[in-house]
């Protein structure tokens, strides 16, 4: 969904990764933690000060300086905004300064914490802001922990298109939908004659929209085709995409339990979606699962933090990467049940990032590995996201190609 689930940048803008969006203001996501150094003077404090503004969800702030005129950006609107962030080491991480100027984006493609944010600032206003986990990043593998603190000042508003009004039908699902034992009803809206299907690792462009039950838009795609991952868009939706053809759009209401699964931050109560099936992207089948992914075998190896590993192939290579190094690779990742959650060879193409921003686990399992050497990680749960709301769970299972290390930047 809008904002919850893109893949351009690694923080901010990130709305489930699985779209396509502008670039937005974000810091690079740190995983693994460094050795502590000491706090810059000048950075903000961790925690939200007692005064601090404190909404119904859990989102902190703090007006710096006070802005003009009655006009608020809405969900639909575009912003030009100057913005600092911080992590929790007080280290500035990003910002419009190093990013040469203001940044322009929506305020519906920016993670929740955010769009609530702007919401409720006026132009010339500048805010600080303390975002709770579950207004980041919830369900997306890979990025950790976000930065303590942001600092944004409100510099422009400019109007986007009227949100969509609700469907007749918001209140219940008609008799002739089709309706799962976990509650979800969909319909066809309108029917097409291709029979093309997504499989569940494909991607799918879609066209969306988003109801709460007071008839409330919460999200859109503001009627252009966004790109998703179908491993990574909400069950519900991949359940009733592996029954829509393209050109096909349908009507989804979907149950709280299966809408936001009681995290905070999401609209109360069940949801309605219009989605549109436009194109699909087909792709490779997933890799399977190997056949220890429940647990290490007696014979992997294994490192003082817990770490297991067993070289598959090695290259005779002696180029390792060092932690602040650039690697890329070719991976899948699955739970100890043997659900894939990532993978860059169901994507078609190798993934590139520095090991610092790994999580623990993996990234001290690449320094292991040389150029050219494939391998499996059994990577205990504290070691990978720690049972992080919102992340995979327990002990994950990485199988890695490492194709080149690269000096960083």
């Amino acid at each position: 969904m809008r904002a919850k689930t893109t893949l351009q940048l690694c923080a901010v803008l990130a709305l489930c990764g699985c779209h396509k969006r502008e670039p937005a203001p974000t810091p690079q996501p740190a995983a693994q933690e460094q050795p502590p150094s000491p706090r810059p003077a000048d950075a903000p404090a961790n925690e939200a000060p007692k005064d601090a503004e404190v909404t119904a969800s859990g989102l902190a702030m703090q007006v710096l300086s006070a802005g003009s005129g009655e006009q608020r950006p809405k969900r639909q609107d575009k912003v030009r905004v100057n913005f600092s962030a911080w992590n929790t080491s007080g280290k500035l991480t990003d910002g419009s300064e190093q990013r040469g100027g203001p940044v322009t984006f929506e305020v519906d493609g920016v993670i929740k914490g955010w769009s609530e944010a702007l919401q409720l600032m006026r132009v010339g206003e500048k805010r600080r802001l303390w975002v709770p986990d579950h207004l980041t990043y919830p369900g997306r593998p890979g990025y950790p922990r976000p930065p303590a603190v942001f600092e944004i000042e409100l510099l422009e508003i400019q109007a986007g298109a009227a949100p969509e009004p609700a469907p007749a039908d918001l209140a219940a699902a008609p008799k002739d939908a089709l309706k799962a034992a976990n509650g979800l009803a969909w319909r066809r809206v309108q029917r097409a004659r291709a029979e093309d299907r997504p499989r569940e690792w494909d991607r799918v462009s879609l066209v969306y929209s988003g109801w709460a039950e007071d008839g409330r838009m919460f999200s859109s795609s503001q009627r252009q085709p966004e790109l998703f991952e179908m491993t990574k868009v909400i069950p519900s939706w991949r359940d009733a995409l592996l029954q829509t053809s393209v050109g096909e759009k349908i009507r989804l209401w979907v149950p709280e339990a299966l809408a936001s699964h009681g995290q905070k931050g999401e609209p109360p109560g069940r949801l309605v979606y219009d989605l549109e099936l436009v194109s699909i992207e087909h792709r490779p089948a997933p890799p399977r699962a190997p056949a220890e992914v429940s647990a290490p075998p007696a014979k992997a190896e294994r490192t003082a933090s817990g770490l297991a590993y067993r070289f598959i192939t090695r290259s005779g290579k002696h180029i390792h990467p060092r932690p602040h190094e650039r690697v890329t690779l070719h991976y899948s990742a699955w739970t100890s049940d043997g659900t894939l959650f990532d993978s860059s060879v169901v994507a078609g193409k190798p993934r590139t990032v520095p090991l610092d921003r790994l999580i623990a686990g993996w990234s001290e399992g690449l320094q292991l590995m040389a150029e050219g050497d494939k391998a499996l990680l059994w990577i205990p749960e504290r070691l990978a996201y720690a049972g992080r709301d919102g992340s995979p769970r327990g002990d994950l299972v990485y199988e890695v190609e490492l194709l080149q290390v690269a000096a960083a930047p």
